[in-house]
């Protein structure tokens, strides 16, 4: 099993292949998907990640697969997809799908399956715990205009916090005043909340 592993046969580069699809299913319809809740992006995530991995597993015979793998690295950061304009934690879940397609494409007799696993699993759990630790320091932040200026006083923010829950319909955890205006009766708040 191992041979055939890491041979370039047919059956070798299909095992690979298999184990860079499951691979890119927990990474992006498991992890991106759950965190990000855009579809749309899935579509081009798969078909990077296929594609990557096949020109860089075919074209290893010809010594260019490492080289290539850079080489699209390189490519993706210059034109960083011009006809769309893709966050930063997008263009990183692009960064690893091609970072993990390049990683299971290659056929090295010094590393087991075992390490090819080990590797990818490594990767994953990686963005699952920084999804975490960002989840839990990640607050939305809306600007409002407040017309009860009575709850800005000292002493009832617990009150002011409750009616903006109310009215925005999500659990506020922190208020800031940006601007008062006296003559108008208005308030412009920022208002932070956990999405």
């Amino acid at each position: 099993m191992e041979n055939l592993f890491h041979s370039q046969t047919v059956w070798g580069i299909l095992i690979r292949f298999a184990m860079n699809l499951i691979s890119l299913l927990i990474l992006i319809r498991i992890l991106y998907f759950r965190y990000s809740k855009k579809e749309k992006f899935m579509f081009t995530f798969f078909l990077i990640g296929i594609i990557v991995f096949f020109i860089c597993a075919l074209l290893k015979d010809i010594g260019m697969g490492l080289g290539l793998g850079f080489g699209l690295f390189a490519i993706f950061s210059i034109l960083r997809f011009r006809t769309r304009n893709f966050c930063v934690k997008d263009m990183a879940y692009i960064f690893t799908t091609i970072g993990i397609s390049v990683i299971n494409s290659m056929s090295m007799q010094e590393v087991p399956i075992f390490g090819y696993l080990i590797i990818n699993l490594i990767i994953i759990v990686s963005v699952y715990i920084l999804e975490e630790h960002l989840m839990k320091n990640n607050f939305s932040k809306y600007s409002v205009s407040y017309d009860n200026l009575d709850l800005l006083k000292p002493g009832s923010n617990s009150k002011l916090i409750k009616d903006l829950s109310s009215r925005t319909g999500h659990t506020i955890l922190r208020v800031r005043i940006r601007n008062l205006d006296l003559k108008k009766n208005v308030a412009q708040l920022d208002v932070y909340f956990k999405d």
